[in-house]
């Protein structure tokens, strides 16, 4: 069974990585991935070649930090967390997402 992969706007993966872990708190790649994927009811796909270069863009902005440790599974991992000016960030991109959508849906004719 293959998944229908859906297509990201660009900047949407960003808001979406900070406010999994604005929400969750310390992560690492694999397990904001999959988050991601459950959030969207498995809308979304996303795969290693995705979730980690977004996460070194977000950490060379400052927007994330990361440090290694030993995930559930045992193994060695990177770990992500949002930092302050990643949390100004993600406040800063939801609002401006909230009015971007409520834009779409009136000039598309839905409700809100």
């Amino acid at each position: 069974m293959s998944r229908k992969k859906t297509d990201l706007l660009q900047g949407t993966l960003d808001l979406m990585i900070l406010q999994t872990l604005g929400s969750m708190g310390h992560q690492h790649g694999w397990g904001i991935a999959r988050r991601i994927e459950q959030v969207s009811e498995d809308a979304l796909f996303l795969n290693q070649g995705t979730i980690y270069p977004a996460l070194v863009r977000l950490e060379q902005q400052g927007w994330i930090r990361s440090e290694w440790g030993v995930s559930e599974n045992n193994r060695r991992a990177k770990f992500f967390e949002i930092t302050r000016s990643g949390r100004r960030q993600l406040e800063k991109r939801t609002e401006k997402w909230l009015t971007i959508s409520a834009t779409m849906s009136r000039l598309l004719g839905r409700p809100e």
